[in-house]
């Protein structure tokens, strides 16, 4: 799909890797819509791109149904969307006084990563797959972010991985569910990357994390994963696939 004149939505888009992402696909020539739980932040950065903000928790239905709606009478339908939204948590199973974890903590991960991002896919499907079909057929597509920490989920991250690993196994069976629509499914499972939650550790932590990815030897640059996010709408033989954007890195167990 040609990125350019088409609408997009960018959960998560206020900050990290979703405003990469909504800068990216702006540039390219997308009327982006940036929705997030921060409406401030979102504001400022669909004013730098000529978008429109609109306040979204992707965990309610009539939340993400309003900012689909708004989005819409300013862009029209959506044919692209761009899931980044998400939370991190880490918690041992067992703490240190012997409890055992909160059951709150896991759940509100699960609801936020896996479900969230669900709640957003089937709103934005449904009208897309009301829209008439491009080349090849094409309606629409849709990106799910995940983790290696689906893959390689480290000491304390039982929430945020099964969330993520979730999401990558969710990418083939939605894939194949919109094939009849028109609509293309991805994932990105980025590793380690300097967004402003990895920027608030010490200096020396964040040097030895990048030491620890094979090649580069550095953190992930969030334009890095703006760049496949957008390589992904514009290849249409892309479709039902997880790609680890990583560096060869594989975690370790702590």
């Amino acid at each position: 799909m040609n990125i350019q004149g088409q609408a997009a939505l960018v959960t998560g888009g206020a900050s990290g890797l979703g405003e990469a992402t909504a800068r990216a696909v702006a540039a390219a020539g997308a009327k982006v819509a940036v929705l997030d739980v921060n409406h401030a932040l979102a504001e400022k950065v669909a004013a730098d791109i000529g978008g429109i903000a609109c306040e979204c928790d992707i965990t309610n239905a009539d939340s993400v149904a309003a900012a689909i709606a708004k989005a819409g009478g300013r862009h029209g339908p959506a044919r692209i969307l761009m899931n980044i939204a998400g939370i991190g948590t880490a918690r041992r199973v067992v703490q240190k006084d012997g409890s055992a974890a909160p059951l709150e903590d896991f759940a509100r991960v699960i609801h936020v990563n896996l479900i969230g991002t669900y709640n957003v896919s089937r709103l934005f499907a449904a009208d897309c797959a009301r829209m008439a079909p491009l080349e090849d057929g094409e309606r629409g597509v849709m990106m799910f972010t995940a983790s290696v920490a689906a893959y390689d989920g480290q000491v304390g991250q039982q929430a945020y991985s099964a969330s993520k690993g979730g999401l990558v196994g969710m990418t083939l069976p939605m894939a194949r569910d919109l094939a009849q629509h028109g609509i293309r499914v991805c994932t990105i499972a980025p590793g380690l990357f300097s967004t402003p939650l990895m920027k608030q550790l010490p200096e020396p932590v964040q040097q030895s994390l990048a030491a620890s990815i094979p090649f580069p030897s550095r953190l992930g640059k969030p334009e890095e994963f703006a760049q496949l996010a957008c390589h992904i709408v514009t290849n249409t033989h892309l479709n039902g696939e997880v790609i680890r954007l990583d560096g060869a890195l594989r975690m370790a167990p702590r």
